[in-house]
Parts: structure tokens; C-alpha cells; sequence
């Protein structure tokens, strides 16, 4: 595991955990609200009912995204209502200061659409932007991260805008209005909030403006007490009053820019730091120039089923998509080839190694679309698949193929070098509607925490994005498509995914957790469609995250199953993780049912609900 994308969310393991996930996976199914109550706020977890749903991981943001769908909002309206509310209540893990990507299925026309949100690098950042000029050296995570070189311009706001336009029927005001009030009255810090600040209690006290907000007497907030956001209030009220130009070259971009530029270092910090807080390149006219992008949605194919994810810069979409093309070649269905259990997940994190070595070696900001598209053919995925040896695991790291048209069934044994990137900064957030629309929306300030800046008088942190580059080549004398560049975007794990059946929704999910993302939602789809869990058993059941590295990261519950101490007879060795993301989904069931699923135990457990 790479010192500098260790994740903030890697504790030490407890006991407790394996027994947690046992007990949710044998628990039922939390009911429906109760007729009286519907709508009113969330149920749990899990939710089942009509009329349109919304699972994230908060109640406050939850039971918001359900007033506007009760209102009669649309998807959109709703999942931006979540989002902004998001901004208040996690803001370790998203807000305007960050970015993300949004995937919408249009009921009316059968579509899927995208939007890239993406944090962007100033159009002065260079090659060797985290190489330290005075050693030759990249600077170590921490130095890189909390500073103003690693913030990208922030995306989420004109997404947010965009999707509003585009999609919605009530203006971007609308959804910013009720967040505000929400950090105006405060809310209520939970256990996860309080041990988030304390986690970055030394990054925050270097910043006045983070150690005020975050820091109250020099300590996180006591659990139980009530946090309010008033600068954020204020911040949320302008721009619905003025627009997002407030926001890309206004009072508020001059605001950023300087915090950027100028980080507002405290004079006497209250816990030391040891590396010293850099300033960043960014510019009023990179904010002025940041705009959305709508590639189309990756696409493939997968026992009938039409999955949908995001194109690059985000690597989500074409790395479930080819690990789900090798799977399909390799036979997963437990039960299709004599397959057991095991064996399914045998194949599934051998697919995942196979699809994350192609990730690394080509994927990025700029890769050609006709390539993307290459690595999600049939012919490339029967390639891939012959590499996996039902017998033991395949010696990490394994080399990428060479999607070139011209396939063989051939298993050659070179290696190629892996990037095992982390970060856990990331939130997501499912919406569906009484129409048939359908959002799955990741978004993101990076690390648990973004850079550590807030903005000063503006209440939201600036993310860190920009350490989501390479700090040098990775790729040996190859092309490395994830370095740094002027105006280039940082390759990305989000994989928000909406999964159709003839042509109707079928499921949509998304996850955070940094490069585990991927793996996270991959797992959750081969429990569900291959493994005949449901829903809720798929988002509950224990994670293996295999990203092309020497051994498989898994929380203790899946290493102490039987498959996994059989998958250690195959040769497959663990690094343990306490959890591995923090899914949220929903399934469209019979006769206009909606099944809203959150997590149950990870991350103090989600929020999910229905309108009726």
C-alpha cells in the first residue's frame, strides 16, 4: 500500500465489525415507512414503497431529496436538494468546493446522460507539479495535499446548474435554499462527524478558518452537540440570489482564488504540522473558464442486462465495464458452469486485477474515445480472460493488455507496475422519481477533509483533487495518461452506474472510496445479478477490493468467511480494511415499486427512502 494515498478510513481493525455485517446479513429487510408517516422522513437504511425514492448517506439530506419528490420535483430537482444538503452535513466529503459525476436516465426518451463535474488543474500546473524542485523528489501526500497546489477548480456548483437547466423543473435556488437553512439551524454531530474531524485535527488547526468552523476551543465538536455553518448559509443565499457567477469569477471565486493562493495559514496553530503548507496556481480566469462536459455514458452488455457509467476522466464506467466483459467470458454465474461461490469470487477479483492493470496503463483525461470504447469490446475481454487460472490467483501485478483489435487466446506471464491510489473523501447519493427518472450521482472534495482549507467567510472546504494525478510517471517507458497537465483533469474511480432491462431501469448505485469505488460497485452487481443476494444482502455482504496489487484489501468479514479462507488456499493474500465504501442503490421492482438501499453498518449506516 502506497504511504502517500494512505486512507484516513484505514483504523485498526476491531472485532466488531465481522460480527456487525453477520448480524445485517441475517436481519430482514427494514419495512416501508408507515402510511402515516410517509414521506416524512426516512426509514432506515432500506426502504421499499412508491412514488419515487432516495437513498444517501444521511437522514438530513435524505428526508430532503423525499420533500421535493413528495412536492412533486423531479429526480433532478430532488438529487440536487441531496446534494446541496450533503454540503452542509458532510462536508468532509463533498460541497461546492469539490466536484463529481452525474448520471441521469431520462424516462422520456430511454436515455442515459452524463455530466462531468470534475475538478480541473490550473492552466499553470505543469508536468512536475508535485515534484519537489529543490530534490528532484515528489513531495510526500500529506505536503502535497493540505496546501493550495492540490486544489482543482471546483465543479460541483456548475453541475448542479447545468443538470438543473438541463434536466429539472425548479431552478438551482430551489435546492440551495433548504440546505441553507439546514447550516443555518445546525445539526446534530454523530460519531462519524467527530472522529472525521478528529482524524484531521492537525491539517485543520493550520488554517484559521477550518480550526474556528471545525475546531470549536481546539477540539472537534463533542457528539451530540449542534453545528451551524452560518458563513455557508450566507454563501448558499447570495448564489441562489445571484447565480453561479457569484461563484466562477465573482465575490466568491475572488474569495477561493485567494484562500488558494494565499492559504490562510493560522498564526499559531494549535497542533503542529510538519511540512510546509504550499501555495497553488489558481486564477480567477481558471474559474471563469471551468466548464461542464457531457461525454456519453460508457456502455456494455451483461447477461441482458445494459450498463451504464461514467467516461473518462473518471476510470469507473470502463473499468466495471471490462471487468464485467471478462466475467461474462469467464463464466461467473454461480451455477452456469458448475461455479460455487468461491469460485464466482475467484473470478471476480482476478477480472478486477485484469481490468485495473488496463485502467493504469490507459486510461485518463485525454484518453482517445475509440480506445476507451476498445477496451469494452467482447474480443478484448475473451483476451483477458483466459489469463484466469480457476486453479490459484495470478502473481501481482499483471502486466495490461493490448487492445488492439487483433486477439489471441494467449496468457503471456510479463508484469506491469500498478498505482493502488486511495481516498475516502467521496459521498453518492441515488434518486428516482415517480416518472421513471433516474439520477446516481458521485461527488467528491478527494481525502476525508479535501486540502483543509475553508474558505474564509465562505463555510466550505476546498478539495485536494489534483493529488488524483500521478506525482511521476508510473508506466516504465510507457506513456503515463494521469499526469499533471494545464487544464487537464484528474483520472478519477467514481463509478456511478444505472443498469437497464429492456430498456427500463433495472438498478442504479454508486459508491464512495476512493479506487475502491470501482471494485465496490463491481461486487455489489455480481452479488445481486450472479450471486442471488438481494439488494439489501449485496450492499450489506462483507468487501475484497483487488485493484492490480499484491494482495486483495478486504474488511475482516469477507478474509474470516469460509470463501475467503478458501480463497486463500488459491493464493489470494489480504491487507485487512476496516470498511470498503459506502453504497447506496436502488432497484426497480414489479408494478412500479421502488427497493431504496443504504448502508446498514458502514460509515454509522445510510439513509434511504420512499414517498409512499
Amino acid at each position: 500500500m502506497s504511504d502517500r494515498r494512505r486512507s484516513l478510513w484505514e483504523v485498526p481493525v476491531r472485532r466488531l465489525i465481522p460480527l456487525l455485517l453477520a448480524a445485517v446479513l441475517l436481519a430482514p429487510a427494514a419495512p416501508a415507512a408507515a402510511a402515516g408517516t410517509a414521506g416524512a422522513r426516512p426509514s432506515g437504511p432500506t426502504a421499499t414503497g412508491y412514488g419515487g425514492a432516495v437513498a444517501s448517506v444521511d437522514a438530513t439530506a435524505t428526508a430532503a431529496g423525499l420533500r421535493v419528490l413528495r412536492d412533486g420535483g423531479n429526480a433532478v430537482d430532488a438529487a440536487l436538494a441531496v446534494a446541496a444538503t450533503l454540503g452542509v452535513t458532510e462536508p468532509f466529503s463533498s460541497g461546492i468546493g469539490g466536484g463529481g459525476f452525474f448520471v441521469y436516465y431520462d424516462a422520456r426518451t430511454g436515455r442515459v446522460s452524463t455530466l462531468d463535474g470534475r475538478e480541473t488543474a490550473p492552466r499553470s500546473m505543469g508536468e512536475n507539479a508535485f515534484v519537489d524542485p529543490a530534490t528532484g523528489q515528489p513531495y510526500a501526500f500529506q505536503e502535497a495535499r493540505v496546501s493550495g497546489l492540490s486544489a482543482g477548480v471546483p465543479g460541483s456548483l456548475a453541475t448542479w446548474d447545468a443538470a438543473a437547466r438541463r434536466w429539472g423543473t425548479r431552478p438551482l435556488s430551489a435546492a440551495l435554499r433548504p440546505a441553507a437553512q439546514v447550516a443555518r439551524d445546525g445539526f446534530t454531530v454523530d460519531a462519524t462527524f467527530a472522529q472525521q474531524v478528529s482524524d484531521n485535527a492537525a491539517a485543520f488547526a493550520q488554517f484559521e478558518p477550518t480550526a474556528r468552523l471545525f475546531l470549536p476551543g481546539g477540539a472537534p465538536p463533542a457528539v451530540g452537540s449542534t453545528l451551524r455553518n452560518p458563513d455557508l448559509a450566507a454563501t448558499y443565499d447570495l448564489i441562489a440570489r445571484r447565480g453561479t457567477g457569484a461563484f466562477y469569477g465573482g465575490e466568491i471565486g475572488r474569495d477561493l482564488v485567494s484562500a488558494v493562493q494565499r492559504p490562510p495559514v493560522a498564526s499559531s496553530p494549535s497542533r503542529p504540522w510538519q511540512y510546509q503548507i504550499r501555495p497553488g496556481g489558481m486564477t480567477l480566469d481558471d474559474l471563469r473558464a471551468y466548464d461542464v462536459r457531457r461525454p456519453a455514458p460508457t456502455h456494455v452488455t451483461y447477461r441482458g442486462y445494459d450498463v451504464y457509467g461514467m467516461a473518462t476522466p473518471s476510470s469507473g464506467g470502463s473499468t466495471v465495464g471490462e471487468a464485467l466483459n471478462i466475467l461474462e467470458q469467464s463464466g461467473v454465474q454461480s451455477g452456469e458452469y458448475g461455479l460455487d461461490k468461491t469460485q464466482a469470487l475467484h473470478r471476480y477479483l482476478e477480472a478486477s486485477a485484469l481490468a485495473f492493470a488496463d485502467r493504469n496503463r490507459y486510461v485518463g483525461d485525454y484518453t482517445p474515445r475509440p480506445l476507451l470504447d476498445a477496451l469494452l469490446t467482447d474480443g478484448f475481454a475473451a483476451e483477458r480472460a483466459c489469463r484466469i487460472d480457476p486453479a490459484r490467483a495470478l502473481a501481482k501485478p499483471v502486466a495490461p493488455g493490448v487492445p488492439d483489435g487483433r486477439y489471441k487466446q494467449r496468457c503471456d506471464t510479463a508484469t506491469g507496475g500498478a498505482a493502488p491510489d486511495k481516498g475516502q473523501s467521496t459521498t453518492n447519493l441515488t434518486v428516482a422519481d415517480r416518472w421513471g427518472n433516474v439520477v446516481e450521482y458521485t461527488l467528491t472534495i478527494e481525502q476525508i477533509g479535501g486540502n483543509g482549507i475553508v474558505v474564509p467567510g465562505r463555510g466550505f472546504l476546498l478539495n485536494n483533487e489534483l493529488t488524483d494525478f500521478n506525482f511521476t510517471p508510473t508506466q516504465g517507458t510507457a506513456a503515463d495518461p494521469n499526469l499533471p497537465g494545464p487544464g487537464k483533469r484528474p483520472r478519477s474511480s467514481m463509478a456511478p452506474t444505472i443498469v437497464l432491462q429492456h430498456g427500463r431501469p433495472f438498478l442504479a448505485l454508486g459508491s464512495p472510496g476512493g479506487s475502491t469505488i470501482i471494485t465496490t460497485v463491481l461486487q455489489i452487481l455480481v452479488n445481486r445479478l450472479d450471486l442471488g443476494m438481494t439488494l439489501p444482502q449485496a450492499v450489506a455482504a462483507p468487501r475484497a477490493s483487488q485493484r492490480n496489487t499484491a494482495s486483495v484489501t478486504a474488511e475482516p468479514a469477507f478474509i474470516d468467511s469460509p470463501e475467503g479462507q478458501a480463497l486463500g488456499l488459491l493464493g489470494h493474500a489480504y491487507t485487512p480494511m476496516a470498511e470498503i465504501g459506502a453504497a447506496t442503490a436502488i432497484e426497480f421492482l414489479p408494478h412500479g415499486r421502488l427497493l431504496a438501499c443504504a448502508e446498514p453498518v458502514r460509515r454509522g449506516s445510510g439513509s434511504a427512502g420512499t414517498v409512499h
